[in-house]
Order: structure tokens, then sequence, then C-alpha cells
């Protein structure tokens, strides 16, 4: 008798599922595309027109993960959110220079296709490619038996931009008395986890379903899973009506690490605290695990995920046009002369 010959699903890998989801996919993504769409999702590359009325495009590519926020959302079952969370890092990035995002490419990898939670993770990056304004116009599932533990996965995205070079914001004309504005978080975002993960499930022992009377009565996991806000809409209107002069997303490394990064020489941030919100998740964080003040602001944004850096002439317009747009708007500070870098005071 014949022995049954040896296929690519005996050794792991299910290529009728990964047809499955692409079909699955399909309709979240083309809900993204827009007129510059040529090729979408399926094909072995995916086409997207330069929009007119550019003088001299200048194309702005960024790429970044969700680092292990995804172990919470594999822990509750959980999937949708993060994948708002990768859109949010990468087009967040990208638009400190003032470039409008265009187009967005994610790579999914994983030990055994899930196709559910696959979708549901694709789902969510869609999610977050609309509220971004952009398509999602392809992307790469791989299905990689023994190389991550079962149920695990790990995400990629990437996004690529557009802005005029003469509107490319660079902070080099940042000067002693201008305005620092810091717009508010949803939370932690994107960044700290692996800390987070040690205080709520190993000093804390919390389960993910666990309700925190603390943090408003929710649950473990929708504290840690709110997505990362996306602040395309409201920046993009902001620079069409007032000279930005500079802007930072606020990741890791905080708000000293980040803001440094936009600053020219001659000059240094001075940061005032109390003068915005801090969430109380943070608050959380540092009383339950008697984390250091320089720590908590080395680690999270402490309620500030963007910052934008006006003259002060523009520093109400550019608040109120901000506030329309939906943001929480705060003045966190001042730009003052002396070695450059960021002073928390």
């Amino acid at each position: 008798m014949k022995k049954k010959g040896l296929t690519y699903k005996d050794a792991g890998v299910d290529i009728e599922a990964g047809e499955r989801l692409v079909d699955l996919i399909k309709p979240y993504a083309k809900k993204t595309f827009d007129k510059n769409v040529l090729a979408g999702i399926g094909g072995f590359g995916a086409g997207y027109l330069l929009p007119k009325g550019y003088k001299e495009p200048v194309l702005v590519s960024g790429t970044d993960g969700v680092g292990t926020k995804l172990k919470v959302a594999q822990m509750a079952n959980v999937h949708d959110t993060v994948g708002i969370d990768l859109v949010a890092m990468c087009v967040n990035d990208i638009l400190t220079v003032g470039a409008k995002p265009l187009f967005f490419l994610d790579y999914f990898a994983t030990g055994k296709l899930s196709v559910e939670t696959a979708a549901d993770v694709i789902r969510g990056i869609a999610k977050g490619c609309e509220i971004a304004g952009c398509s999602l116009i392809g992307g790469e599932t791989a299905e990689m038996p023994d190389f991550y533990p079962e149920g695990e996965y790990d995400l990629a995205g990437f996004v690529v931009g557009i802005v005029d070079r003469g509107s490319y914001i660079t902070g080099q004309d940042i000067e002693e008395g201008d305005v620092i504005l810091g717009l508010s978080s949803s939370g932690i975002h994107s960044n700290g986890y692996s800390l987070v993960r040690k205080l709520f499930f190993e000093v804390l022992n919390l389960k993910v379903d666990d309700v925190v009377e603390e943090l408003g009565g929710k649950k473990v996991y929708e504290v840690l899973l709110e997505p990362t806000r996306i602040y395309v809409k409201s920046i993009l209107s902001l620079i069409d009506q007032v000279r930005v002069k500079g802007m930072a997303h606020i990741t890791g490394g905080g708000i000293p690490g980040n803001l440094v990064r936009v600053l020219p020489e001659g000059v240094k941030a001075v940061i005032e605290k109390g003068s915005w919100e801090i969430l109380p998740i943070f608050k959380f964080i540092q009383e339950k695990g008697n984390v250091p003040e320089e720590e908590m602001f080395r680690t999270f944004n402490m309620g500030v995920g963007y910052a934008v850096i006006v003259s002060p002439e523009d520093e109400v317009r550019a608040k109120e046009i901000l506030e329309r747009a939906g943001e929480k708007v705060y003045t966190i500070g001042r730009i003052e002369r002396g070695e450059r870098g960021v002073e928390i005071r």
C-alpha cells in the first residue's frame, strides 16, 4: 500500500486558511481605499497614484510595532484594538514632519494561523486607517510553525505619507519663547508594557478580567487595551491654519526622550509639572509599583500623547483649532535658551 505523501499542512502551514483570511479581510481593506489606490489586497504588489496639488512632493515613511501590549491582547483574547495601535504608532510618527498618511501595509506573523484572530486584528488595522484617513492596500500573513508559541502572534506596520518640501517641519526654527502644547493621550498607548505587565500580573497578581475600582471600575484588559490615540486629522487641520514649528509623538522615552529629538542646538524645552491632567492609570502605576517619578516620565507619556511647538502669538488660535477637532490641549511648557535638552520642573 502506497504511503500518504507529506503535505505542507502536515508541517503546520494551512494554505487554505490563509486564502480564507484574504477573502475575509478584503471588505475591511476596501472600505479604506481612496481614488488613488490602483491595486489592493491579493496581488503581488499594491499601486498608489501620487495625489496632485504638491509642488515638490516628499514621501515620508515609517514603521513600528505594538510591543508587548500584544501579550495583554492574547491573554484577554481581544484582538481588534491592537490593530488600531499599530496604525497609530506609525502614522503619528510621520505626522511630526507634517506628512499626510497615504497608505499602510501590515505584517502578521504567527505559529499557527487562526483566521478569526487574524481577521479581528486586521479589522482593527482597517479601523485605524479609517481614523487616520489612509488606505490599507496590502500586507503579509506569515504562518511559521515552531517559531511562535501557540496562540501568539506579532505585528509590524508600514506607512507612507506625503508633504510638500516647503512645508516639511524640521524644528530648526524653534526659538526662545515658543510655546509647547500637549495633546492628551487616551491612556498608556503602546509603550512601557513590560513594566505594566510585571506590575499587574506579577506584583499585584491580577487577572485580565479583574475589576479595578481605582480605575473607574473597569476590567484590567479594558484599561490596558485602550487604543493609542490617532492625531492625524486634528494636526493636519492645525498645520493648514497655523505655523507649527515642531512636533513630537510621545512614545517610549516619554516627554523627555521624544521632545528633545525636534529641538535645535541652543535651546531647551522646559516642561511644567501640574500643567496638564495626569491620567488615573499613571497614578495607579506609580503608587502600586512604587515607581520613581523620574522613571514614570522616562517610560510613559504621562497623559500627553503628542506635543506641538508654536510661537506665543499662535498659542490661543492653535488651542482653539485643536479643541474644535476634539482634542484636550494644555500649555505644558516653553522653550528657553540653554543646552539642548528637556527639563521637567
